[in-house]
């Protein structure tokens, strides 16, 4: 049993309920048993969060971070990684930030950057569920909104495709400012919409995502994840391809990984792509033939809410990370 690991889950449990209220406690309690409220704590916190404004929004960050981790930020003089991260959703308000969250607008951005060989193919994009003709959708694809996090359908057999919990689900998404739930900032003015994009897989039905952390235009630490179907698993690398010894929130990946062959150009996308910013992390995938498409651009990772282990993953990560006040 790992006491410091142990001690650090029961603080940060007492820290959400004691941010969120004791409603918490039988949420979390229901996850388990498969009971979720018409409202919960958390969603019931979050409407607290569009009316804040300036130091309010400051404050209440802090809180929301210290419920999350169990650890303070100092928005003055912000040290590590995830600290950082606070600081840049209320103080680093580069409009470019917003484009390139934007799933539907950061694809001619990179375009430009780096050429279209790079991008998923697109079926199409709409605004409204309800515009969606799948009679001529190809047997896999993907659904994703544009204007947020974590808002994807993946379909593996359009005959299973089940369009009217996809419908419910799209139509939620659709409806939610992302900017809300951990005061990320940069998704506040993105215009909802909804794209289909090509399906994509490495063998096993798995995918390989390669996420690139990049400060002022380098690269510096590699996060590769795996077995999204079973249990997510990461490993983080330097560019040399030298395995590092933490991850966060997911179990780390014990098998040797070989180095992929076209890292080198992996690398160049990256840094070609991050160029300007204090820090993004740049997400590519590498499909079994070679093949680089691009992700995403992501300022705010998991909202700045990673749990490291161990803990001076936190610091190490954020050394590099200069903000620009």
């Amino acid at each position: 049993m790992n006491k410091p690991l142990v001690k650090r889950r029961i603080r940060q449990f007492f820290a959400r309920v004691n941010y969120y209220g004791i409603g918490y406690i039988f949420d979390y309690l229901g996850a388990y048993v498969g009971f979720k409220r018409k409202e919960t704590a958390v969603e019931r916190k979050m409407k607290l969060y569009p009316t804040l404004e300036g130091k309010e929004m400051e404050r209440e960050l802090g809180k929301l971070y210290h419920a999350t981790t169990g650890d303070k930020v100092d928005f003055k003089a912000p040290k590590t990684f995830t600290q950082k991260i606070q600081w840049s959703k209320l103080y680093d308000r580069d409009p470019l930030r917003t484009t390139l969250s934007d799933k539907l607008a950061v694809r001619q951005w990179v375009a430009d950057k780096i050429g279209e060989k790079y991008l998923t193919p697109i079926i199409g994009v709409w605004e409204s569920f309800d515009d969606i003709d799948f009679t001529d959708f190809p047997q896999k694809f993907a659904l994703k909104c544009t204007h947020g996090t974590a808002c994807n359908i993946i379909v593996e057999d359009k005959e299973k495709f089940n369009v009217l919990t996809a419908k419910e689900k799209i139509d939620k998404w659709m409806n939610t400012n992302y900017a809300y739930f951990s005061f990320e900032l940069q998704y506040k003015d993105i215009k909802p919409r909804i794209i289909a994009e090509e399906y994509m897989e490495n063998a096993g039905k798995d995918l390989y995502d390669y996420k690139f952390y990049c400060y002022g235009g380098k690269a510096k630490y590699i996060q590769f994840l795996s077995d999204r179907k079973r249990e997510l698993r990461m490993a983080y690398f330097d560019t040399n391809w030298n395995k590092l010894p933490f991850v966060h929130d997911h179990p780390m990946i014990t098998e040797n990984l070989p180095r992929p062959d076209n890292l080198d150009e992996m690398i160049m996308v990256a840094e070609t792509l991050s160029v300007g910013f204090p820090y993004v992390r740049v997400d590519l995938y590498r499909l079994d033939d070679g093949t680089i498409r691009f992700g995403e651009m992501t300022f705010t990772p998991a909202g700045g809410g990673q749990n490291f282990t161990p803990p001076f993953a936190d610091m190490l990560l954020g050394e590099d990370y200069i903000i620009n006040r």
